[in-house]
């Protein structure tokens, strides 16, 4: 039989950086990967900007995939040898599985074993390795949007730094930046889930009570969710991903304890990343934000996973979930290195609350703010922003004065900030040790826990919070609900009034911007 192919558009892969082969790929191995299949059609933008939302069966009805399309799947991979083991319609994936030969035949790569930096610092990752485009057969063409899962290479980083002893000047326990921030009295997220992406690591429930504890606050529920290989592995490392797991559940507890946290554990590749935003987006109940603290620059990713995350957002937008992502540490070029200004993904999704970073210097005790300016130039990390290569300008932000990149006008980051400078950071417990945690990655939980506070006053989900907050921006004006950041630099870019590529809109006034949203979405 002469099977004809066709070429996947966007899933050309580069050589992983820094990576040394070790050896063949053992043909016999087996290998799960995510099988990504096209909507019915496509989530209308006014659904997506919009306050109304969907439930998640008229999002699976509309805008899923085709069963039509799921069966076709299954039939032709299985002509090919390969299993479709399980279909989820509403996020459109397929899961499927094949020894490595099995499905470098089908899929038209190589397979070869490599070994990259483990990018939370800890020791050499061996992982599978591939280049170039793949395929699938033509029956499959259009059908089939992404493969995602062959090459599982380390996809993203967690965005935090330790402070260092030297450079620490103060710090801030989480629940003090209520007060700093002015979240809405007589909130608490009560009645909201807040979940969080977690891509290693792990956290124990003793020490989340102690931490709690410590802080005079009600130590919320916490929910772990394994995702494919994903699970809550605490206490190996300090310094690596349990740090980022810690912060993230601390800072939301802490500032939202009403809120029932789910932290859902998947493996550090691309399939894993979609996987698990994918399964929290489509949770039930849904949640009233997602916080994700990890992620890579934009040129690090392929065109075809990248896509499919975005698709994703869209989901959650259109189910009235409020994405807060971290923009970044590494400042404007994002750690690239190359001379270069680029942007860090998922933050730079349109469907993504980008949270940048300032240095705070204010009274830990009344909230009282002597100076907030942009986190960098002290050469101890530096918030991400600047403007996206990959994602467009979105309509509400036409009015802000993004600045060009060259080209086409581009999507700016962040949109929003708060804290996140190692030197005036976070106090958390990790792994029996207190430690000083900065880094945008704090922002991130730190916004989804006020959006849990803001959807429990409103009454109803806020979805993209964007068109809503830049309603009444423009240039060298911060709309109300706003504090305004103007002195400093992440590199590239300065801070002015109004939206800049370092804080966005600025931090928050959460009293403020309650009543603001209030005004704009009537109960």
């Amino acid at each position: 039989m002469n099977e004809r192919f066709s070429a996947i558009p966007g899933s050309e892969r580069s050589a992983a950086p820094r990576a040394l082969y070790v050896g063949p790929v053992d043909g016999s191995t087996p290998i799960e990967a995510t099988v990504m299949l096209r909507r019915r059609a496509e989530v209308p933008r006014d659904l997506i900007v919009g306050t109304e939302t969907i439930s998640q069966a008229e999002l699976a009805e509309r805008y899923g995939a085709d069963p039509a399309d799921a069966n076709l799947v299954r039939d032709v991979l299985g002509r090919q040898g390969l299993r479709v083991t399980d279909v989820d319609l509403a996020s459109r994936r397929a899961k499927v599985t094949g020894t490595a030969d099995e499905m470098a035949a089908v899929f038209g790569t190589q397979l070869s074993r490599v070994s990259s930096p483990d990018p939370t610092g800890g020791a050499p990752i061996e992982h599978r390795h591939r280049e170039g485009p793949l395929r699938v057969p033509e029956e499959l063409d259009g059908v089939v949007v992404a493969v995602l899962g062959l090459d599982d290479r380390p996809q993203a980083r967690p965005r935090l730094r330790r402070a260092r002893a030297r450079g620490r000047q103060i710090s801030y326990k989480p629940n003090q930046l209520s007060k700093v921030y002015r979240f809405p009295p007589g909130t608490d997220g009560s009645g909201q889930t807040l979940a969080i992406i977690e891509l290693g690591g792990g956290a124990d429930p003793a020490e989340l009570e102690t931490y709690f504890t410590s802080l005079g606050v009600p130590t919320p529920r916490v929910t772990m969710v394994s995702v494919g290989t994903g699970r809550n592995v605490p206490g190996a490392d300090p310094d690596g991903a349990d740090g980022e797991v810690l912060l993230d559940i601390q800072v939301a507890g802490a500032l939202a304890p009403g809120a029932h946290q789910q932290v859902y554990f998947a493996h550090n590749d691309d399939q894993g990343f979609v996987d698990a935003v994918s399964a929290a987006v489509h949770a039930t109940p849904t949640p009233a934000a997602l916080s994700i603290s990890w992620g890579a620059p934009e040129i690090f990713w392929t065109d075809q996973a990248r896509a499919v995350f975005d698709e994703a957002l869209a989901d959650a937008a259109a189910l009235g979930v409020t994405v807060c992502v971290a923009a970044g540490d590494d400042g404007s070029d994002d750690g690239v290195g190359d001379g270069l200004a680029h942007t860090d993904f998922p933050a730079s999704s349109p469907h993504a609350l980008a949270c940048g970073g300032t240095r705070l210097d204010a009274d830990p005790d009344t909230g009282a703010v002597s100076s907030e300016r942009v986190w960098g130039g002290d050469g101890d990390g530096a918030t991400g922003g600047g403007v996206s290569e990959a994602f467009s300008l979105p309509a509400w932000q036409t009015t802000v004065g993004v600045p060009h990149n060259g080209g086409a006008p581009g999507r700016g980051v962040p949109d929003v900030s708060g804290v996140a400078d190692p030197a005036t950071g976070y106090e958390v417990l990790v792994d029996g040790q207190r430690l000083v945690i900065g880094g945008t990655s704090a922002v991130a939980p730190l916004w989804a826990a006020l959006t849990c506070r803001l959807v429990e006053a409103l009454g109803h989900p806020l979805g993209m919070l964007q068109p809503l907050l830049y309603a009444n921006a423009t240039p060298g004006h911060t709309p109300r609900g706003f504090r305004d950041i103007t002195v400093g630099t992440n590199g590239d870019f300065r801070a002015a009034p109004g939206w800049d590529a370092c804080t966005g809109l600025g931090v928050p006034d959460g009293t403020e911007l309650l009543a603001s949203l209030r005004e704009a979405v009537p109960g």
